[in-house]
């Protein structure tokens, strides 16, 4: 009688019990705790209504909403040898690796696209934290220098988005290496005179944060995303001590002059357009605006729908 308690009884049990709402239909907010909708929030530029909570994304996803209809030209990062140091923790590196390209679809934690924004031309860097947590090795660094190599080509400005936990560690040494190079990059940019706009998402922390994502010429943050070196959680633990509220957060680095400007994503074509245009002298364009849609409220209308995790 063990097979009727084992298989037939559990298979009956999931049909009277199969839901008609699917489990990935809701995001639950991170900062309300509410539930909404997947396509709203998708269709909000991965903001979630109400507590206009700002989700992270990924490369692709933000190369739609910046570049005009989503139109743009990959540029190719030429391959690295993928595991230099034999690395391996609980999981060999080239494991790691294989995980996060079939997660992602991207080749590395950096990707790069050339379009229009509101008609002009930009070169964008986005920093995908869902690749391995954005992290900075050999590709990366790579890729960030190609970005502005191709800037200067074209004689135009370069965007990055900034989304990293910091330098990878599975490539010691070779991963460091990337903060100078990417800074020596950077210096080349300045000297064609072309502008250096940085975006800090949420999150963007170590080695990222003290090379690179620093040096723009103008930096933006989005609202609530965390920016540091060392993470709130290490420096309580270090000094023993409760932080401020909100410390190292968006908000309070653009009040204690760290980042020039806080700026909803819905925002973030106008403003950095108009920015390039003045730092390139051209004239100004008309804005581009971003109405928020209505909210889904027949369910029947989003079954099926994938959820878009955090992690």
């Amino acid at each position: 009688m063990n097979w009727i308690k084992n298989v037939v009884r559990p298979r009956i049990q999931g049909m009277l019990n199969k839901k008609d709402t699917p489990e990935n239909l809701w995001i639950t907010c991170p900062k309300s705790g509410k539930m909404v909708f997947h396509r709203d929030v998708e269709a909000n530029q991965f903001v979630i209504p109400e507590s206009e909570h700002h989700m992270r994304i990924g490369a692709k996803k933000r190369f739609e909403i910046w570049f005009d209809d989503g139109q743009y030209k990959p540029i190719e990062v030429p391959d690295v040898a993928l595991d230099p140091l034999k690395f391996r923790d609980e999981k060999r590196y080239v494991d790691r690796l294989r995980l996060a390209k079939a997660k992602t679809g991207n080749k590395d934690s950096v990707e790069l696209g050339v379009g229009k924004v509101n008609g002009l031309e930009l070169v964008t860097a986005v920093q995908d934290f869902n690749f391995m947590g954005g992290s900075l090795g050999m590709a990366a660094g790579d890729g960030i220098i190609i970005g502005m190599m191709e800037a200067i080509k074209r004689k135009t400005g370069f965007v990055l988005f900034a989304s990293s936990g910091g330098a990878r560690m599975q490539e010691g040494i070779l991963s460091l290496m990337q903060m100078p190079r990417t800074t020596v990059a950077v210096q080349k940019l300045r000297e064609a005179c072309l502008p250096y706009i940085v975006v800090l998402t949420d999150p963007t922390t170590g080695g990222v944060t003290a090379s690179y994502a620093m040096l723009g010429d103008i930096h933006i943050a989005e609202p609530d995303a965390l920016i540091c070196f060392a993470g709130p959680r290490v420096i309580e633990q270090t000094i023993r001590e409760k932080l401020p509220e909100g410390f190292q957060r968006s908000d309070y680095l653009y009040e204690h002059g760290i980042v020039d400007m806080v700026v909803h994503r819905h925002k973030l074509r106008d403003t950095i357009s108009r920015l390039a245009l003045m730092f390139l002298n051209k004239p100004a364009v008309e804005p581009d605006s971003f109405d928020a849609p209505e909210l889904t409220e027949n369910i029947q209308d989003v079954k099926g729908e994938i959820v878009v995790s955090e992690s």
